[in-house]
């Protein structure tokens, strides 16, 4: 039995989180777009109202939201500095190692960051926030998916300016070059790169990794089916042009992982009688 919600029941969800006004979405289709990426994510649509700011028309995720599902999913972190002044964390994963990131008041106000209120009156909320964000992205971008937080967003300028450049001309798009430093990608769009590997067997292990954290996770179990079916729409051609020996381990640990349909079996021949096998 599924545990999906209907999405008119979604709607009426969307009503009333509009209606309270407390969470600053402002139109029905906001919310129910919010509330569908939530249950896409395995969590309750409802959830999304807590989880998720709307700032200058896009969906934000909390820097506490970001951290606790790192958390949830393995990651680790361990606060170094924490004052007006810097901000100092290293973020650990399985998947992705460990980093340092530090953020100074001195880095944000190069960066024309600080002349807004938040700034003068939060500096450490917002500097925690920004290594908060960029640790995650760092060691585990799988948990913020190209997502910011209110912070980052309400630091982006609404207008940018426009400057005429006269006519645009039209060339021709190169033709894409595989790096030669990282020629194995794992896709998670459309020429959307998610990983790269150096060699072959990185590739493989990396695939396998990726799939084993997805039947993990704790999504809806017709979430993880659409992840991993949209993994091979966006990675098969790569797939089939390894060559044979590695395209045969490959598609071995994609069944062994279920993404792909176990391989048919052949019935045995049945040997007319007289026959014999030489």
């Amino acid at each position: 039995m599924s545990n999906l919600i209907p999405v008119d029941q979604i709607k009426t969800m969307a009503q009333a989180v509009v209606s309270s006004g407390l969470f600053g979405m402002k139109t029905e289709a906001q919310a129910t777009a919010l509330m569908l990426i939530a249950q896409a994510e395995g969590y309750h649509p409802a959830l999304a109202a807590r989880d998720y700011h709307i700032i200058q028309g896009r969906p934000t995720l909390k820097a506490e939201t970001m951290m606790a599902r790192f958390q949830q999913q393995g990651g680790k972190v361990e606060w170094k500095t924490l004052t007006d002044q810097e901000v100092t964390a290293t973020f650990s994963h399985p998947s992705g190692g460990s980093a340092t990131i530090t953020w100074t008041f001195e880095q944000a106000k190069k960066a024309n960051l600080t002349g807004k209120d938040n700034w003068k009156n939060y500096p450490r909320a917002m500097l925690r926030a920004r290594v908060v964000s960029e640790g995650i992205r760092t060691v585990f971008p799988g948990v913020v998916l190209g997502v910011y937080t209110p912070e980052e967003m309400q630091d982006i300028p609404t207008h940018a300016q426009h400057k005429d450049m006269g006519a645009a001309v039209v060339v021709e798009a190169p033709e894409p070059k595989i790096s030669q430093e990282h020629p194995y990608n794992i896709y998670k769009g459309d020429g959307e790169v998610y990983q790269s590997f150096p060699d072959m067997d990185g590739y493989i292990d990396g695939m396998r990794e990726l799939i084993g954290r997805i039947n993990g996770s704790n999504m809806f179990d017709e979430v993880k089916k659409e992840k991993i079916q949209r993994l091979m729409e966006f990675n098969t051609a790569g797939i089939e042009a390894l060559p044979t020996i590695f395209n045969l381990r490959m598609k071995q640990v994609l069944r062994d992982s279920g993404a792909l349909a176990p391989k048919p079996v052949e019935p045995p021949q049945i040997l007319e009688e007289g026959m014999d096998f030489l």
